[in-house]
């Protein structure tokens, strides 16, 4: 049985909790410092409330200590790994060479980040051989990729992305903020450069195009190729978003969670979900509904059109319709959607920019907005980017997670016994005949499971079973059989095994030696002993190079493609790419490797 784990952000205790409560196998979160979302950090106490939250159902935790660090940083890194080791964290997340070897030091399992740059199957081969249990691979990679990786490295635990923002590089690979506004990337402050607008010039300056969102991508969207993710060799499905509220959360694990479900209920001799626990929702999960750029399944099939927005790099949320008619200050919508007031509504104009607006009555399919939009005109295709309705039911609580359990209740020599899974507790009483069938008050009791993680699906009463027990008796002994069950699930550590694999020979060549973002001596003396020139993290000492490195290619997003069926240039090249300040960015079509770089015009 190969278990299949969903992998749910947590950008807070609450966040965290709602996610296993909302069927996640593991969440990961960030600390105070050194994750890679340096926004949202969680104090060592809360991550150990939620290891312990998790527990219960055997899900996960796993800590986000991804950024590279510097010389000064390494004490205070250093003593988070071993607060994070005793508060229980089942494994962290690394990029920084330095920081891994602190973290296997402290005997913590550890992930390759996918700051790390996992392409290859050579990378993952020796990332695996340094003792990584498992390597999250990059959000880029083909379904045929990853298979390949997985069959050359069977051993290794592979890490994807389904669903979520993209970054339009690499990730580990992009210096645009620290370039632009002294903001790493690499070290947790992402301005979001790629969600700017820019024109597009050639050779001669000439503008091609004007004041759009060259280098924002659409969200991921996996939910319909989760099986073909499983059976590439995945086992764990990860969910973007360590910066998103909870009903985003909410809404989003229980939707992978039911998929994943689905699918196992259909290879139940193969698969079985990482966790315990079956959860009920009151409400209907729509990925539709939830904050998102538009669609893309990315690469998932090879190169695809239509994976950017240049239009917005903001939510647009599900279509819901068309605009019919407008009338004085109201309009109605041509489309199925139903509508409340306050849902809030968008639509991209004439000027290739995204309008919003609040509507404040709805009567039927006609709309009255707060204020109407200057605009809008019949046809355009409206986006409902905020459903009140939805909102009104992921704010209360909105999902129970319970583990299934049966228990069996037998009389011992001097009392009872009462076992419910693996575990078994017992009380000392006198053996009363009983003068009526006590089977229904004996269910009844022992069934009371309220605010413990537990239903009871069965009790097993054997047919000679013929004992008056007091409630008060039947409550005890089923206090006492959920205490230990409880006990049971928070003694079990999930720390894996940390691996003794000889390291085989470090086969990445950056011809920029800053790509491998070495910050501090540790990491450089690492890199030495692996035989590998390297040279400061752009970070420490900016150098020439790119800025980025990214598979999604203007070239072929605007139809110029040749190798891929596109139309010749009939453009001047380099093109570049000029923010609102004036600053331009040299775009470099690398056919070989099949990606755009960006390099910084001094």
């Amino acid at each position: 049985m190969r278990q299949l784990e969903l992998l749910a952000p947590a950008k807070n205790l609450e966040c965290g909790m709602a996610a296993i409560d909302h069927g996640a196998d593991a969440v990961y979160i960030g600390a105070q410092r050194f994750g890679a979302r340096a926004a949202v950090g969680n104090s060592v106490d809360d991550i150990q409330k939620l290891c312990q939250y998790a527990h219960r159902f055997d899900a996960k935790v796993y800590v986000t200590v991804n950024t590279i660090v510097f010389d000064d940083e390494l004490a205070d890194t250093r003593l988070l790994l071993q607060q994070l080791a005793d508060a229980g964290v089942d494994a962290v997340l690394v990029q920084d060479m330095g920081v891994m070897q602190m973290a296997k030091e402290i005997g913590l399992t550890v992930h390759a980040s996918t700051q790390t740059d996992n392409r290859t199957a050579d990378k993952v081969r020796w990332l695996s051989s340094l003792g990584m249990a498992r390597v999250v691979l990059a959000r880029e990679l083909s379904v045929s990729e990853i298979a390949d990786i997985h069959r050359l490295v069977p051993e290794t635990e592979l890490e994807v992305f389904v669903h979520g923002a993209l970054c339009v590089s690499y990730s580990g690979l992009c210096y645009a903020s620290q370039y632009c506004f002294g903001r790493s990337a690499n070290r947790g402050a992402c301005a979001q450069f790629c969600r700017m607008k820019f024109d597009l010039l050639d050779a001669d300056g000439e503008m091609l195009d004007s004041q759009r969102y060259f280098l924002s991508l659409k969200d991921m969207n996996q939910s319909n190729h989760l099986a073909e993710l499983i059976e590439a060799g995945a086992v764990s499905f990860k969910i973007e978003g360590r910066l998103k509220d909870v009903t985003y959360v909410k809404n989003v694990t229980a939707a992978y969670s039911e998929l994943l479900n689905d699918y196992i209920h259909h290879h139940p001799k193969d698969y079985e979900r990482a966790s315990k626990g079956r959860c009920t929702y009151t409400f209907k999960p729509d990925l539709r509904k939830t904050f998102n750029r538009g669609y893309t399944t990315y690469f998932l099939n090879g190169r695809q059109p239509n994976i950017a927005s240049f239009d917005t790099p903001k939510a647009m949320g599900e279509f819901v319709g068309t605009v019919k008619e407008i009338r004085g200050h109201s309009f109605n919508v041509a489309g199925v959607a139903s509508f409340s007031n306050g849902d809030g509504l968008c639509f991209v104009n004439d000027k290739r920019e995204l309008e919003g607006f609040r509507v404040n009555r709805v009567e039927g399919n006609r709309l009255f907005p707060l204020k109407m939009p200057d605009n809008l005109r019949p046809g355009l295709r409206l986006y409902r980017n905020n459903d009140q309705e939805m909102e009104r039911l992921l704010s209360k609580p909105s999902a129970e997670r319970k583990i299934p359990v049966r228990m069996a209740i037998r009389a011992t020599a001097d009392g009872f016994s009462l076992q419910m899974g693996e575990v078994v507790a017992s009380i000392v009483a006198e053996h009363q005949e009983a003068q009526k069938d006590p089977r229904e008050n004996i269910i009844r009791q022992l069934t009371k499971l309220g605010g413990t993680p537990y239903e009871c699906s069965e009790v097993d009463i054997p047919a000679d079973f013929n004992y008056f027990i007091p409630s008060s008796l039947l409550a005890d002994l089923r206090r006492q059989v959920v205490s230990l069950g409880e006990t049971k699930s928070l003694s079990v550590t999930n720390k894996e095994s940390v691996s003794n694999k000889q390291a085989v020979s470090y086969i990445e060549t950056y011809q920029n030696k800053y790509l491998y973002n070495v910050s501090n001596h540790l990491a450089r003396q690492f890199y030495e002993q692996q035989g590998v020139e390297v040279s400061d993290a752009f970070e420490v000492c900016p150098q020439k190079g790119p800025i980025m490195q990214c598979r999604h290619c203007l070239r072929y997003s605007l139809g110029f493609c040749v190798k891929n069926g596109g139309r010749r240039p009939e453009w001047k090249e380099p093109l570049s790419l000029r923010l609102g300040d004036g600053r331009t960015f040299r775009l470099e079509f690398d056919c070989k490797h099949c990606q755009m770089n960006v390099y910084a015009n001094e």
